[in-house]
């Protein structure tokens, strides 16, 4: 699966969990679904390319989730 769409695909996670108003119980949120619902190959791709662009264009949820 390319960068660009697991990216996108985490982010519509994160703006999922965007209304709950307690932000520790939001990451949670995300990383309990990457955890369940991706590979590890998909959330290490992920993590990579985040590395690689310094996280630009990436929901902070979602950077804390994988953190």
């Amino acid at each position: 699966m390319s960068s660009d769409n697991l990216v996108k695909m985490a982010n519509q996670i994160a703006h999922y969990f965007d209304s709950e108003p307690d932000r520790a119980k939001a990451v949670q949120g995300v990383r309990q679904h990457l955890q369940s619902f991706w590979t590890p190959a998909m959330r290490q791709q992920l993590g990579a390319w985040i590395e690689g662009h310094a996280g630009e264009g990436v929901d902070d949820k979602v950077k804390e989730a994988l953190g």
